[in-house]
C-alpha cells in the first residue's frame, strides 16, 4: 500500500524516522510524496532517492556527524573565530560538508537534481529572511529565476536544514542579481503537513500519514515564561509551531505518530552507537504501536 509521508525537523533527533521506515516497511508500506523540513527533509530525500531503513542504519551508525561542523580553518584560536564566523557569516559552521556527504549519499543512487525524480514526489520547506516568507522547494524556485528540474536536491535540503546562528545561512541570487537568504524551514513551518491535505475538502488519493518528533497534542505542556530569555525561548518555538498547529485538527492528529525525543538536543552531533540505536527502537515502537490503531 502507498502513502504520502511527511516528516518534522528536529535535527539529531530526526535518527528516530530510522525506526519508524523499518517497521512501515516490514508492514509493506510505501511511500510516494514525501515532504519535510531541515532534519525531515533530509530523510524524505533519502528515502525518495531509494535508501532502505537498513542503509539508512549503517549510514548512521557509521558516520562521525561531527564532522558536519567545518568552520573555516584559520591559525586564529578556534573559539574566537567561531564567534567572529557568527557576527559576519552569520553562523558557527558553514555546512559544505553536510552537503557534500549528501550529494554523494545521493549520487549513489543516481539521484542529483529534482530533474532525476518525478515530479512533485518530494518537497521541502525553507524560510526566505530576505523576502519574509515560506517557500516551498522546488515548487517556488522559478520566482528566484531558477529551474526546479536543475536544482541540486542535496542543496534545496540543506537551505531547509540551515538552523539559525548554527549553520551559515544559503544565499541565492536571481537573474537580475538580488540575493535572498535561506534559514532552516522550521522557522515558519516544522512539520509542513498541510503539504498535501486537500484544500477543497475532497477524498485523498492517497492516505498522508505524519512523523512528528513531539508527544501527542494533548501531552504538550504550555510555555513558562518567567523572564526574557525563558520568553525568547518562546517566541521561537511559537514561530516554528503555530502555523502547523492550525492545520492539525484532531481529524489529522490521528495520521499523525507522535514520536516524543526528550533526552536528546536537536545539536547533539556527538551520540554514541548506543543513543543511536535507542532513538531508532523508539520510532520503530512508536510507529508499531501508531499502526496497530490506525485505519
Amino acid at each position: 500500500m502507498q502513502f504520502d509521508g511527511v516528516f518534522a525537523g528536529g535535527g539529531i533527533k530526526a535518527i528516530a524516522f530510522i525506526g519508524a521506515l523499518e517497521e512501515m516497511e516490514q508492514k509493506g508500506f510505501t511511500f510516494n510524496r514525501l515532504a519535510g523540513t531541515s532534519a525531515g527533509g533530509i530523510f524524505s530525500a533519502l528515502i525518495k532517492a531509494g535508501y532502505t531503513s537498513s542503509e539508512l542504519k549503517n549510514e548512521v551508525e557509521s558516520v562521525d556527524f561531527q564532522q558536519f561542523l567545518d568552520p573555516k580553518p584559520s591559525i586564529i584560536p578556534f573559539s574566537f573565530m567561531k564567534w567572529l564566523g557568527l557576527y559576519k557569516r552569520l553562523g558557527l559552521y558553514k555546512g559544505v560538508e553536510f552537503e557534500n556527504w549528501l550529494t554523494e549519499m545521493l549520487k549513489k543512487k543516481g539521484i542529483s537534481t529534482f530533474g532525476d525524480i518525478e515530479k512533485g514526489s518530494l518537497k521541502l520547506i525553507a524560510s526566505d529572511l530576505t523576502q519574509g516568507r515560506l517557500v516551498v522547494l522546488p515548487d517556488d524556485l522559478p520566482d528566484y529565476g531558477l529551474v526546479p528540474e536543475k536544482f541540486s536536491i542535496a542543496r534545496a535540503v540543506r537551505m531547509s536544514s540551515s538552523l539559525p546562528y548554527f549553520f551559515e545561512p544559503i544565499k541565492i541570487y536571481n537573474g537580475k542579481g538580488e540575493v535572498s537568504i535561506f534559514v532552516d524551514g522550521g522557522l515558519l513551518s516544522n512539520f509542513p503537513m498541510w503539504l498535501f491535505m486537500n484544500k477543497k475538502g475532497g477524498k485523498l488519493k492517497r492516505p498522508v500519514i505524519g512523523f512528528n518528533l513531539t508527544p501527542d497534542l494533548d501531552k504538550v505542556k504550555p510555555n513558562e515564561i518567567n523572564n526574557a530569555i525563558e520568553m525568547f525561548t518562546s517566541l521561537f518555538k511559537t514561530m516554528r509551531t503555530a502555523h502547523d498547529l492550525r492545520y492539525i485538527s484532531e481529524e489529522h492528529a490521528k495520521n499523525i505518530v507522535f514520536i516524543p525525543v526528550d533526552n536528546v538536543n536537536t545539536t547533539d552531533f556527538n551520540l554514541k552507537i548506543k543513543e543511536k540505536e535507542t532513538l531508532i527502537d523508539l520510532g520503530r515502537n512508536k510507529t508499531e504501536a501508531f499502526l496497530k490503531s490506525w485505519h
